[in-house]
């Protein structure tokens, strides 16, 4: 595999039957993934069936969205009555991660982006599609690529290997247990 795109389902907080099909992996309102029926190596070729997530670009791309954003419009800024929630990000960032990991994908602006960075980033026209431009906690959707660059931040950051404890601070520890 060679990149991940990230979206948005432009539906409730829950993932549908549609979801299910053009998308391999959505993250509901909860934060709980669910898998769509094509796995990602069935986008390696599109001359078989495929989870069409991103028009032009589905060779060789996983499709991840947070299932969110019914009725949202961009102008004036509304995320409608089913906006994405913090848990939905924390999955994001963190499936994508172990995704990166597993597929050895660089986390790049070419190779993990949203489905609103695709024209402007890899050229591949895509009808106007916003999203991912908004997050919570965001007034107004943002520049896609401002948006993306801050995922890319987080899931940079969750892919970095977690300090081990020191020597000491673990000698520290099994004093306290002894002592209990």
């Amino acid at each position: 595999m060679e990149r991940v795109i990230l979206h948005w389902t432009a539906g409730t907080n829950t993932a549908s039957a549609l979801d299910k099909r053009h998308y391999h992996y959505i993250i509901q309102g909860d934060g709980s993934i669910v898998e769509g029926i094509f796995a990602p190596e069935d986008n390696i070729s599109t001359a078989t069936p495929y989870a069409a997530h991103t028009r032009g670009m589905n060779t060789g791309s996983i499709g991840v969205a947070v299932a969110a954003m019914h009725g949202a419009t961009d102008r004036p800024f509304n995320a409608g009555k089913y906006p994405i929630t913090a848990k939905q990000v924390d999955a994001l960032v963190d499936l994508i991660s172990r995704l990166c990991a597993q597929y050895d994908i660089a986390v790049t602006p070419q190779t993990v982006l949203t489905h609103a960075e695709v024209e402007g980033t890899l050229g591949a026209k895509q009808r106007g599609k916003w999203d991912v431009t908004w997050l919570p906690g965001m007034d107004q959707a943002g520049h896609p690529s401002a948006v993306g660059d801050l995922l890319r931040v987080k899931i940079k950051a969750a892919m970095r290997p977690k300090p081990k404890p020191s020597l000491f601070s673990s000698l520290i520890k099994v004093i306290i247990g002894f002592l209990k």
